[in-house]
């Protein structure tokens, strides 16, 4: 499905950065493939990250760069939460 500028909003500003919320109406795998958010390259730049929901999950994405007006994006990945170590009886 086609990006629609009116699901992307600022959640914050900082520093030159944005985060960002979209609300995908396709899948995650569409909304990660570079280009996607070409439409809104004049308004994202390299250090901003997205947030998207999607019917099928969310994922958090990082926009690596917007060179020659496409927007590259990849998945930040995620610090595993590890067990807390048994106590000792």
């Amino acid at each position: 499905m086609a990006f629609l500028i009116r699901n992307l909003s600022v959640l914050a500003y900082a520093q030159g950065h944005t985060q960002w919320h979209y609300r995908e109406r396709a899948t995650l795998a569409e909304a990660q493939a570079q280009g996607h958010f070409n439409a809104a390259v004049d308004m994202m730049t390299a250090g901003d990250v997205i947030f998207v929901s999607a019917p099928d999950g969310g994922v958090m994405l990082y926009v690596t760069g917007t060179a020659g007006g496409v927007v590259s994006v990849q998945p930040m990945a995620a610090t595993p939460v590890l067990p807390l170590p048994a106590r000792a009886a």
